[in-house]
């Protein structure tokens, strides 16, 4: 920027130095009704300079109302939103350090791809000179060389996202918000995007928010994700600690595919607790918290630690201790090119799902419907939630 350019954003520019352990974006205790229904509920939460943070949940859950606030384009009913360690409740949206990338993408159609990167520029009064550069380095960042003259008809779905995220960039926020960015894409497109986005996230340094409602999006492009339900965070984590330790039953369930068992809990000896469940079986499980004799719980096991066989593990003394037994029959066999996905009806009922890698081209030692098998799985591959 030269010294006759002006600022393009005077709130960034006022922007205080941050003491490290301030977060760049701190929201507390946010909420905002439309009507009797609650879309955000005392909502809290802080992220970081840098980090890449995905908003998961269902459609109703408040996570683009909750990405509309921090643009501006909504007032909080009550609560703070913290930028940079200050209030930008009175901050226009245009005149926030923050830009968002809309799911439809709002290019102008009069406009060619250049004319669309440089708007949000010339609103700002920056001059020619540092528009033609500044949009220059946007179409080169996007790769959208020698397509500048082009209008939004003329460009497929992925290139008009990208001259939507040009767009968004150009004007270098603090944070750049993406409201389901990828949702009109193919999906091989998508996993492309992705990818670039992460790569360009990382060259840039900047903040980046995505709402999303894909979780294997989420898991892929963000360092942590936030569970949304019902207009409030179910749990903030990282994709693998989402994934493999959740904290409510709700996100067990919504994070990936789980089987459940309810029961309560029998016996406790040290770190390993044995769950009666309600079908009948006694499951060994490895629990560190101090969960008390009686409690009601559900045992949560994801379907790729449920291994097949037709006689079971090792029948050996320390075996039989350390893993969890459940006969059955194969009543369902579903081949997904990298895994296959077995459902086992067990005899006490209930129904375990079984994903197992497909590691060999053609594996002729696999299991049919109507086949007798054993589950099983260690206490390790289990998690306790309380009910």
């Amino acid at each position: 920027m030269t010294e006759e350019s002006p600022e393009i954003y005077a709130p960034q520019a006022n922007l205080p130095a941050m003491p490290a352990d301030v977060p760049l974006l701190r929201i507390e205790g946010v909420s905002k009704s439309f009507g009797n229904f609650r879309a955000v509920d005392r909502l809290s939460l802080d992220i970081a300079a840098g980090e890449f943070f995905a908003l998961l949940g269902p459609s109703g859950c408040g996570k683009t109302t909750l990405l509309r606030m921090l643009a501006g384009f909504e007032t909080a009913d009550g609560g703070r939103i913290l930028l940079g360690g200050r209030d930008i409740a009175p901050v226009l949206p245009h005149e926030r350090p923050v830009n968002m990338m809309f799911q439809n993408y709002a290019l102008f159609p009069h406009l060619d791809v250049r004319d669309n990167i440089a708007f949000g520029l010339k609103r700002a009064g920056l001059p020619r000179a540092d528009i033609d550069s500044r949009v220059a380095e946007m179409v080169a960042l996007v790769k959208l060389e020698g397509m500048e003259k082009r209008k939004p008809d003329q460009l497929s779905g992925g290139q008009k996202q990208r001259v939507a995220l040009a767009r968004s960039l150009a004007r270098r926020p603090k944070i750049l918000l993406l409201d389901e960015p990828l949702a009109a894409l193919d999906r091989k497109l998508r996993e492309s995007t992705q990818l670039e986005l992460m790569e360009l996230q990382r060259r840039l340094g900047m903040t980046f928010i995505v709402v999303t409602h894909d979780q294997e999006e989420a898991m892929t492009m963000a360092n942590r994700i936030g569970v949304m339900n019902g207009g409030r965070l179910e749990q903030v984590a990282s994709p693998r600690d989402l994934y493999e330790a959740p904290q409510s039953r709700w996100v067990a369930e919504f994070v990936g595919d789980v089987n459940l068992f309810d029961g309560e809990v029998a016996s406790r000896e040290h770190s390993r607790i044995t769950v009666s469940t309600s079908g009948g079986a006694a499951l060994a499980v490895a629990e560190p918290r101090n969960v008390s004799v009686g409690t009601a719980v559900s045992v949560a096991i994801r379907p790729e630690k449920v291994k097949l066989s037709r006689r079971g593990p090792g029948s050996d003394a320390v075996s039989s201790q350390l893993i969890n037994r459940l006969e059955g029959e194969v009543t369902d066999v579903s081949y997904l090119g990298g895994l296959t996905v077995y459902k086992v009806k067990l005899d006490s009922g209930a129904v375990v799902r079984s994903s197992i890698a497909n590691t060999v081209r053609l594996d002729r030692d696999t299991y049919s419907v109507g086949q007798r098998v054993v589950a099983w799985f260690t206490p390790d591959d289990c998690v306790v939630l309380q009910r």
